[in-house]
Formats: structure tokens, C-alpha cells, sequence
């Protein structure tokens, strides 16, 4: 079985809102709404992916159970792991947060990510 979306032609009112916060994340800044599909949960929920928007704001993430993968498509964000250097994802930029990854995300204009969860 495959799974076909294209991240890009999903419209806002196509996304579930609501506000971050945990467990995903700790909001360091004014609240965050983020908007979210996921299209695609395996049966034993250990890999999820789908498009994930969100609006300007600083927020602290700690992957201690799960990673994650992400491809920009579109907006800015500087992500900087705990003692470690800023690092700036654009529209095409991707990422990896491996299980264990420690730090802050300040979104600086609306993201939309395309991304993969992973657990261990």
C-alpha cells in the first residue's frame, strides 16, 4: 500500500488547528497555532507523517523517545541544539532530530514542513 498527498496543494482549512504545547513541545513565547494532516500512521503508530504549519514563535523540543524528519516548504526557522550552533532551514532545506536531540526552534515567518516521525 502506498500513500500519495502533495504537501504543497493542501490549503490551510485543509489542516486540523490548534495550539502547541506539550507534549510535543514547551512554548518559550506567545502562544503557537499550528496546523497539521497526517495522512499516513502505521498500524502500531510508530512512524506518522504528514504537513505541519505553524506561526512565529520561539519553542524548546526534546526528541527523548521519538526523531523526526522534516523538509521545508516554505517559511523560516532557526533551530539551535542544546550547545551547539544556529542553523537556519528555509524553503527546501531538511533536517534530522534524532532520538535524543535537545533544543530550541524560532520560527521566524509561517513554516510548513513535511514530516516523518519515527519512534524506537
Amino acid at each position: 500500500m502506498s500513500i500519495t498527498f502533495r504537501p504543497s496543494e493542501l490549503f490551510e482549512e485543509d489542516l486540523e488547528k490548534s495550539v502547541l504545547g506539550p507534549p510535543y513541545a514547551e512554548v518559550l513565547s506567545d502562544e503557537i497555532a499550528v496546523r497539521m494532516s497526517v495522512p499516513f500512521s502505521s498500524d502500531d503508530s510508530r512512524i506518522v507523517s504528514g504537513v505541519w504549519e505553524a506561526e512565529p514563535g520561539l519553542s524548546r523540543w526534546e526528541f527523548l523517545e521519538r526523531g523526526e524528519v522534516i523538509h521545508v516548504l516554505a517559511g523560516r526557522m532557526v533551530v539551535t541544539e542544546d550547545d551547539g550552533k544556529a542553523v537556519t532551514l528555509e524553503a527546501g532545506s531538511a533536517a534530522v532530530f534524532p532520538i535524543g536531540w535537545r533544543g530550541t526552534w524560532e520560527i521566524q515567518e509561517r513554516i510548513r514542513k513535511f514530516f516523518v516521525i519515527f519512534a524506537s
